[in-house]
């Protein structure tokens, strides 16, 4: 049992090498290849640690951490923040007819962003913000 290989995988979306890391099987003894480096001539391997098989890598990435940042400046806030008796309140007219919101500061701390308050309906959970 060998490997699939990057052709077979051509057919989906993922049009970057590098984000196709795929497991590598030794095609002798089907068990998992594992990255190794060939210091003589400078590649990058992937060896059986079974038997003795070792092919060259397409790619010399291996592992790829992707980190997701994109979180918005209200995340986690639900209606229910309105509910909340330790946040402040203030009289803010709602477009749902309710005269009270909670607020709160933006948790979100980057350079581009100034201090932004965030208003919660307590009748309806409405969000809405300064900025």
């Amino acid at each position: 049992m060998s490997s699939p290989s990057a052709a077979d995988y051509e057919s989906k979306d993922t049009t970057d090498p590098n984000k196709q890391i795929l497991f590598r099987f030794c095609s002798v003894c089907s068990n998992l290849l594992f990255p190794k480096e060939d210091k003589v001539e400078n590649k990058l391997l992937f060896a059986c640690r079974t038997c003795a098989f070792t092919e060259e890598a397409a790619s010399s990435c291996v592992m790829r951490h992707e980190i997701a940042s994109t979180v918005g400046a209200t995340a986690g806030v639900t209606a229910e923040v309105a509910q909340d008796p330790t946040l402040p309140r203030i009289q803010k007219q709602c477009s749902c007819g309710e005269n009270e919101a909670v607020f709160f500061q933006s948790q979100q701390r980057t350079a581009d962003t100034g201090m932004a308050l965030y208003y919660v309906c307590c009748g309806c959970g409405k969000v809405t913000n300064t900025s």
